[in-house]
């Protein structure tokens, strides 16, 4: 099969498509959690690379999450799904109800595989449109087997949408999607492009039954009023380094503590009501990924947490669950 060339850019929604929380819902915050394979991120894409291993440093991480009333969703993907420990880890927090699944489809380690291993190929949405749905129905059919029950939730591996993935989304009864990274553009590496889109959630799919919430992102610094504009420019990021303007995603890796309280200020400010937080799970033991490498690394990510919990104490938010999100967008119907 050759490599794929094309990137999506989804239509930004309509205002009919905008979802307006209820009055009661206030302002909340959750957590999605790329559970997956560890692999070297500095070297290609492959199949091989299946091992779970930090799973077994799961429940304490989780634990902290927990401790602040959260309910983490786990995205799992293939080889999280299929592993016995992992299984038995991530189903043991669904027993105890302080930890839901969703889905998170990684193509290059999820069958069929037919495809070739590559770049453009990593986001799902490039492949053909029977190829995808096929990989998100084993890997969908997987989770069912390992924890009792069909996920409602999707996060397209490195947020690889394409055109026909929210009706097959739609058509196998998922509720929510959260795979669009509001600000952010991989078309350059043949990815889709959500540069235009903001953090606001949003009704999808053919039918719109679908729920899209996508990752909070914001622009802070003097310049924010001006950052669509201003980060199309060449020598864009000179004006990050300079504090006049800087893209900021709710995650640990790789964005300061100061950037990430100062964009949940102005996200609040700016009315979001729903806040969107994610890491990957091999974050949780040192030496998986860039952004954990050691002891101390990891020591400023929950640091960076600390940080981020006590301010939303301070703003009076509080924690979603998957279930409240989706029943609370519902009632807006």
């Amino acid at each position: 099969m050759p490599e794929a060339t094309a990137h999506y850019r989804p239509p930004a929604p309509e205002r009919d498509q905008r979802i307006d929380w209820p009055d009661d819902f206030g302002l909340r915050f959750t957590l999605f959690v790329d559970a997956e394979e560890e692999f070297d991120w500095s070297r290609p894409f492959d199949r091989a690379n299946r091992s779970t291993s930090h799973m077994r440093a799961l429940p304490q991480a989780h634990q902290s999450f927990t401790d602040v009333g959260l309910a983490p969703i786990y995205m799992v993907d293939h080889p999280i799904a299929t592993d016995p420990c992992a299984i038995e880890i991530l189903g043991a927090l669904v027993a105890e109800g302080t930890a839901a699944i969703g889905t998170q489809l990684h193509p290059w380690v999820n069958p069929p595989f037919i495809e070739a291993v590559c770049e453009a190929n990593s986001f799902a949405g490039n492949l053909p449109p029977e190829l995808e749905a096929a990989k998100i129905d084993m890997l969908g059919a997987a989770i069912t087997r390992a924890f009792g029950a069909a996920p409602r939730a999707y996060r397209a591996g490195r947020y690889g949408l394409g055109p026909h993935t929210l009706a097959t989304l739609e058509s196998r009864g998922y509720a929510l999607d959260t795979s669009m990274r509001s600000l952010y553009d991989y078309s350059g590496t043949g990815g889709p492009d959500y540069s235009h889109l903001d953090v606001g959630p949003f009704w999808c799919g053919p039918q719109r039954k679908l729920i899209e919430l996508p990752l909070s992102s914001a622009f802070t610094g003097v310049l924010r009023g001006h950052a669509r504009a201003v980060s199309r420019l060449p020598g864009a990021h000179l004006f990050a380094r300079a504090g006049l303007l800087s893209r900021v995603a709710l995650t640990p890796e790789d964005m300061p503590v100061e950037d990430a309280l100062e964009a949940i200020r102005i996200m609040a400010g700016d009315g979001v009501r729903l806040l969107s937080f994610s890491y990957h799970s091999p974050s949780i033991e040192p030496g998986h990924t860039p952004y954990v490498r050691d002891a101390a690394d990891l020591a400023r990510f929950y640091r960076w947490w600390d940080a981020v919990f006590a301010l939303l104490a301070r703003m009076g938010a509080r924690p979603a669950s998957l279930d409240q999100i989706i029943a609370a967008a519902w009632a807006t119907r």
